[in-house]
Parts: structure tokens; C-alpha cells; sequence
């Protein structure tokens, strides 16, 4: 098995054409049929079914591909590795957070990595922690900011914990406040509240729905389906109120009010995570080594 035959192997299964797949790697269509052909003999199996202009894969070619997508980004990493200079002079990042943890607590970190090494590239991507999980699993992110625990634990991953946080309540700073004292709300004082929700697969939208389950009644949404943004602005703008870290609270500035939740409150656990069986690029592990200096 050739490295060149697997490249050859995801691009027709990404263009489902051979034709189409031979001019993206600037080769002759021939000769990248030929290859596979020799990746099948030495597979012993076909990877595609090769009907009139529709190219599927087969049960081997779909076991195969997310094993050739890792090979070949993990061949990437291997050569950005070699490639970077001493002196992290240039390199790349690429670092998943879930979308409230861009929102608080990169913008600083970020800032403050590019000024030191602003020749390193950086490339973040959003997603929960599941989706993050999966995109490390297959080499796509060299390291990951999540929530723990994660929705479904991988012995293939290392996760840090970073730091413990608490989750406040934000509401309109002209209606009234959530809570009977004003000064803090128990989780139990939502049932009366009209709930800003967040999409599916947001981390807080299940530890918010959990918490108010556990103290007995389904939680009342105004609207839901937002991201961090879209929620801040719809809580501003009256809609109702939601639960979110208070880190992006702070940060969100005026136009909201922000009331901590009575003890014990919620909280969540933010964790750095990597693939165990990789070790990250040298520009990865100076951001690593940044952001467990900033947060301990």
C-alpha cells in the first residue's frame, strides 16, 4: 500500500468521478485508475462500484476511507512538524472549542500567541464536544478545548483538565430580575422564566435542560435553536433569559444583566484534549503550554 494510491483512493471517494478526481491532483486519469486498481489487488477488494457515471463506495472502501483520511492528515501534521523551524517562526494550529469558549476565553489567549509567534498560522473551528471529539479522532484538529465529561469518553484521547467555571443567569437589565431576592436565582425559580435556548448539541443547552429536570419541571423556551451570539442578543432584547458561563457574561459587556445562580449553581469543566497516539505539532504544544500557564 502506497501513500500516493490512499490519496488517489479519498479524492475519488470525495468526487465520487475519476475524471474529476485525477484533475484535482493535477495527474492523468489513467494512471490514477491504475493505482487503485493496485490498491485493490493489494487490498484484496474492490473500493468502488464503478457503475455508468456513478461511483459508490463498497463496504471495504467505506472501512477504509476514514483510515486513509488519518493517514494522509497525519502525514500532513508529520511534515508541518519537520518543516517549522526552531524558532516557531512558522507552523500551524488547528484548535476546536465549543462556540461559548471562543466567545470567553480564546480571544485573549489567541492574542496573545499571535503576538509571540505571529508566524504560526492559526485555525480555529466550532463545534460541541462531540463534534470536536470526533474531528481530533480522525486528525482533522491538533488539539481541542471541551466540556467534560465528554458525551462519549475515548481511550484514544488525553483531556486536561483547564478550569472549573461557574454559569450565571443574564436577563435584560429592564425586565424584571429572575429570582425572588434578586440577588441570586435558584435553578428552581426558571420554571417561571421564559428560557433563550441554545441549538442542539450545545454542551450548556444539555446541563441547563438536566438541571432543570432534576429539580421537576420541563423548562419553558422563547426561543431556542440560537448560537452564543444570537442568544446574548435575544436575551438583550427581552425575549427571556438564559444560563451561560460567566466568563462569557462578563465579557458580553452592557445591555445584560447577570445574576449568579444560588449554591451549589451550576458549573462546567472546560478540559484541553488531543489524540493520545499522536503527539501535536510543536506550534500546538507552545499554544498547549500557553493556555495551561494562563489558566492555572
Amino acid at each position: 500500500m502506497q501513500f500516493q494510491q490512499l490519496q488517489y483512493f479519498v479524492a475519488v471517494a470525495e468526487t465520487h468521478h475519476f475524471t474529476r478526481a485525477a484533475e484535482s491532483l493535477h495527474v492523468a486519469q489513467p494512471s490514477l485508475s491504475q493505482q487503485i486498481k493496485a490498491l485493490e489487488r493489494e487490498l484484496g477488494a474492490e473500493l468502488f462500484s464503478r457503475a455508468r457515471a456513478n461511483i459508490t463506495l463498497t463496504d471495504a472502501g467505506e472501512a477504509l476511507l476514514p483510515l486513509a483520511r488519518r493517514i494522509l492528515a497525519d502525514a500532513d501534521t508529520a511534515r508541518l512538524e519537520v518543516q517549522e523551524l526552531a524558532q516557531l517562526r512558522r507552523g500551524r494550529v488547528r484548535l476546536g472549542a465549543t462556540p461559548s469558549l471562543c466567545t470567553g476565553l480564546l480571544p485573549d489567549i489567541l492574542r496573545a500567541f499571535r503576538d509571540e509567534y505571529p508566524g504560526v498560522q492559526l485555525m480555529v473551528e466550532e463545534g460541541g464536544s462531540h463534534d470536536l471529539v470526533r474531528e481530533l479522532a480522525r486528525g482533522a484538529l491538533d488539539l481541542a478545548l471541551v466540556v467534560l465529561p465528554l458525551p462519549s469518553p475515548s481511550p484514544a484521547l488525553t483531556t486536561v483538565e483547564l478550569l472549573r467555571e461557574d454559569l450565571v443567569v443574564v436577563s435584560a437589565p429592564d425586565a424584571p430580575a429572575p429570582g425572588r431576592a434578586g440577588r441570586s436565582v435558584r435553578i428552581a425559580d426558571l420554571q417561571d422564566e421564559p428560557l433563550v435556548m441554545f441549538r442542539h448539541g450545545y454542551d450548556l443547552r444539555e446541563l441547563t435542560v438536566a438541571a432543570c429536570r432534576a429539580a421537576g419541571f420541563e423548562p419553558d423556551f422563547a426561543v431556542e435553536g440560537g448560537e452564543m451570539d444570537a442568544v446574548l442578543g435575544f436575551v438583550r432584547a427581552g425575549l427571556g433569559v438564559a444560563v451561560v458561563p460567566r466568563m462569557v457574561a462578563m465579557r458580553a459587556g452592557l445591555g445584560l444583566r447577570v445574576t449568579p445562580l444560588t449554591r451549589p449553581g451550576l458549573h462546567r469543566t472546560v478540559a484541553l484534549a488531543h489524540r493520545s497516539d499522536v503527539a501535536p505539532p510543536r506550534a500546538a504544544r507552545e499554544l498547549q503550554r500557553m493556555l495551561t500557564g494562563h489558566l492555572s
